[in-house]
């Protein structure tokens, strides 16, 4: 059936969402560095993204796209998860000096899962004597058959360092994308998603959001699960100010209460009363959760750049495990380590950590007079080691028995209460002065003590040895008597 003009009024052709995805160094970033003419990489601490970004780029014949940069590292998988399920079009990007990587079947997992359309980027052609077929056999191997394997999948071997073959990368982008003929429909309801949030000193809360139905304008109400507020301003990847914003864009967001959770949705509230009836409703679910586990608290304030380095910084976390000791997040939050965080940690006895934020001057100075500790990192994996050992310290040192010799008694000395003299051959090992022992008589335990002092041929030693006659002086539960087995151990801390 003919749509109606209204309908064409609507419904409009809108840029595509592009997901970059793949391992660690691939060059995911590069190749958008390339496109945008600009330098994530240089900006990212160990050379690797640890943010998830989100650009408006109209390329050299004026087509519009909108790309998303995700890390690579294991602890951003939540991350990478929602890039591929909020995207039209997933970029798998593959270093040929890498090929499959973890993260790189991780990334085809996702792909398989939500059915993004998909592109194979074979990046790092320009290296010398690499072949980058090979990477499309191992690919056929993960269930990714590219087209020159017989397959649907697309592939474009390409340099992020020379550029070479990236105008073929965006072609086979705005292929796919006038193929597929994704709309907008702008007489929605403004909506869409949270992909990045932080607290800044000047603007205070800053959300980067993804626009996916409807108009949102300077001036609106928006809610998410979390927080609520009224749009002071938009602006767009290219920092220009906006009056209002459309679909498919991303663009950071100020005026909200807080800094609101990465990966809620948004949208448009006429009524502020109704965001503010369902932010009251999922506070009062959250005053009724229990923590009922076990263990001696680790207690930790965990302060971050961005709401996803909160988020990564918790997946990784979730998966150190030190039995016997609980970590306990006492607080999570965005922005500078500040005097009200080093004063509730002292309080609470806690560790302050920060992810890629400083330690304000207020801070500073309290946390020197109440020796708080507090330290910084730039990379994720280097924090999560470190509460790893710090967790470790905390736990108390297993005592293992050790068995070092047997004696066999000959001889009885002296009797007393709690203390007796006796003398006899040692059968096994040796024995030592200040070692436990335990009595037998056949089979069955008769008592235990302390072995306090030792002699050999009636001079006071530190140890007799295996062949050799001692006597004892020993101190505990039990009366020895002869033919009796004396089982001398230490117990030492594992």
């Amino acid at each position: 059936m003919p749509k109606s003009k209204k309908e064409k009024e609507i419904l409009q052709t809108r840029p595509p969402v592009v997901v970059f995805l793949g391992h660690v160094d691939a060059g995911k970033s590069s190749i958008i560095d390339y496109i945008r003419k600009s330098d994530i990489v240089a900006q990212e601490k160990g050379g690797i993204t640890q943010h998830i970004g989100a650009y408006e780029v109209k390329d050299e014949k004026g087509r519009e796209i909108v790309f998303i940069d995700t890390p690579g590292h294991a602890a951003f998988s939540s991350i990478r998860a929602r890039g591929a399920k909020i995207a039209d079009i997933a970029v798998l990007v593959i270093g040929v000096d890498q090929g499959i990587k973890p993260q790189t079947k991780e990334a085809i997992s996702y792909i398989k899962k939500t059915g993004v359309s998909c592109i194979v980027a074979i990046n790092k052609i320009d290296i010398p004597g690499l072949d980058p077929s090979t990477i499309e056999g191992q690919l056929a191997k993960e269930g990714i058959v590219t087209e020159n394997q017989g397959g649907k999948v697309p592939v474009v071997k390409l340099s992020a360092k020379t550029g070479k073959e990236i105008d073929h990368l965006l072609d086979l982008i705005f292929l796919v994308a006038e193929m597929e003929n994704w709309k907008k429909d702008i007489a929605k309801t403004a909506s869409g998603i949270v992909i990045e949030s932080r607290l800044d000193p000047q603007q205070g809360p800053v959300a980067t959001l993804l626009m996916q139905e409807g108009i949102l304008r300077k001036g609106d109400i928006i809610g998410t699960s979390s927080t609520k507020g009224r749009v002071k301003n938009l602006i767009d990847s290219n920092n220009h100010s906006l009056g209002q914003a459309f679909p498919p864009q991303p663009i950071s967001v100020l005026g909200l209460e807080k800094v609101p959770i990465v990966g809620d949705k948004f949208r448009f509230y006429a009524d502020p009363k109704e965001i503010q009836t369902l932010l009251d409703s999922i506070s009062v679910g959250e005053k009724e959760t229990k923590d009922d586990s076990q263990g001696e608290n680790f207690n930790l304030i965990l302060k971050a750049d961005v709401a996803s380095s909160l988020e990564a910084i918790r997946n990784i976390l979730e998966t150190i495990s030190i039995p016997g000791i609980k970590l306990n997040i006492v607080k999570e939050d965005v922005g500078k380590i500040s005097q009200v965080d080093i004063k509730q940690a002292y309080d609470t006895h806690a560790q302050v950590v920060g992810f890629r934020v400083d330690l304000n001057a207020a801070g500073e100075k309290f946390r020197e007079r109440e020796d708080i500790t507090v330290k910084t990192f730039a990379v994720i994996y280097n924090l999560a080691d470190y509460i790893e050992q710090e967790m470790k310290k905390r736990k108390e040192p297993e005592e293992v028995r050790r068995e070092i010799g047997k004696l066999k008694v000959l001889v009885i000395f002296k009797k007393g209460e709690k203390r007796q003299i006796v003398g006899g051959d040692v059968i096994e090992g040796q024995v030592e002065r200040g070692a436990q022992l335990d009595i037998f008589r056949g089979k069955e335990k008769i008592g235990s003590g302390r072995l306090v002092e030792l002699e050999r041929e009636k001079k006071k030693v530190p140890l007799v040895k295996k062949g050799q006659q001692a006597g004892i002086a020993y101190e505990g539960s039990g009366e020895i008597q002869k033919d009796d087995l004396l089982e001398i151990y230490r117990c030492e801390k594992n």
